[in-house]
């Protein structure tokens, strides 16, 4: 029988369908990952996972989210 992951085992990707790559930052505008991140985040160990959500945090108190529309988010677009 297969290996079904825990909770504790999975992590759930920060995407929020917003999915704009920032050419100045590299970074989406809606997760804050960076290309790479967001390419490698299905073959991540749940460690890595860990790292990328800690620094889409720490991105996201340097910097002010935006929409789609380059508009900020309403709720600030928590992580």
């Amino acid at each position: 029988m297969p290996h079904m992951a825990t909770l504790e085992e999975t992590i759930a990707s920060p995407c929020i369908s917003v999915c704009t790559i920032d050419k100045d930052s590299g970074m989406c505008i809606g997760c804050l990952r960076t290309l790479r991140e967001i390419g490698a985040w299905r073959a991540m160990t749940l460690d890595e996972k860990k790292i990328v959500i800690a620094s889409c945090i720490e991105r996201s108190r340097a910097i002010d989210r935006r929409g789609k529309d380059w508009k900020p988010l309403a709720d600030g677009g928590s992580v």
